[in-house]
């Protein structure tokens, strides 16, 4: 035992800040809320315990629940993989030698900072209103845009298009695993008469996919709890006929315009679930797809 904890005490030391503020600030409200989902709560009478009243409700009766489901699912298997296709390319392209690449990754990294905050998504929602910038451009060409945020067709796609523009962070990743892939196989590669598709599908991928596999599990996550920007376009309702309600904004209505915080402690603990089951299915799978190097020979 002393000598794990010698061998180990530096990652501990570096833990330690983290390890304190859960074990402070966090592990309370977590063991609340799972207490909470189990009662009829309003904040203003005591908790009222119901046992699984919440749960049932919610799997049978509460259509929105599905709705918000629905719309979050959609969201996360359409903007995730085009945020990842978009990073990749983009990091390949600054892989190849660009001048000046620290100015060009700081300014694509930006938007990974700027992007979940309340005055991005308020301009979002001004480039996207019906006499906004998109639709002023498109008249330029003598097309009419449509009312994007008011339309649910093209309602989600707005979101979608902001998550793609926040693709800095695993943009980043990815082009430090593209300049930890050996150039001696590239080379090599060419010498076969490999071209540039052969070359990524044969060595760009299968070496990279590590990478992908943390990328898509992180980008999985941050999806799952998308907020700021549904919430502000959507006005806070969902709207237009609920293609914005995103799973944490029902949450967040349940809690703070109705005051049901037993029902969305229900609710939090549903989307934990719902993240923790998708996590773990992406590392089953990464079995058979993602290989690391201290598995080879």
């Amino acid at each position: 035992m002393q000598k794990f904890f010698r061998r180990n005490l530096a990652g501990y030391a570096f833990l330690s800040p983290w390890l304190i503020g859960f074990f402070l600030l966090a592990i309370g409200p977590i063991l609340a809320s799972l207490y909470l989902s189990f009662t009829k709560y309003n904040v203003v009478r005591p908790p009222q315990w119901i046992g699984l009243d919440n749960y049932a409700y919610m799997v049978q009766f509460d259509q929105r629940f599905w709705k918000a489901l629905q719309v979050t699912f959609q969201f996360v298997v359409i903007s995730v993989p085009l945020k990842l296709i978009f990073a990749l390319g983009v990091a390949m392209a600054l892989d190849k030698g660009i001048r000046a690449i620290g100015w060009y990754r700081a300014l694509f990294y930006l938007p990974s900072i700027l992007g979940g905050s309340i005055a991005v998504a308020i301009l979002w929602r001004q480039l996207f209103n019906y006499d906004g910038v998109i639709n002023s451009i498109l008249r330029l060409f003598g097309g009419d845009g449509p009312y994007w945020l008011a339309d649910p067709k093209f309602s989600l796609w707005t979101l979608i298009v902001l998550a793609i523009w926040q693709f800095g962070s695993p943009m980043l990743i990815f082009l430090a695993g593209l300049r930890a892939i050996p150039q001696e196989l590239y080379e090599a590669a060419e010498i076969d008469a490999a071209g540039p598709v052969k070359k990524f599908f044969a060595i760009t991928v299968p070496l990279l996919a590590p990478v992908i596999f943390f990328n898509l599990v992180l980008q999985m996550i941050e999806a799952f709890k998308s907020f700021s920007g549904a919430f502000i376009i959507s006005g806070g309702s969902g709207a237009p006929l609920d293609s914005l309600l995103f799973f944490t904004v029902y949450l967040y209505n349940e809690a703070f315009s109705f005051l049901r915080m037993g029902y969305a402690s229900a609710l939090a603990w549903v989307l934990l679930l719902i993240i923790a089951a998708f996590t773990a299915i992406a590392f089953w799978t990464s079995k058979y797809w993602v290989h690391y190097e201290n598995e080879r020979g």
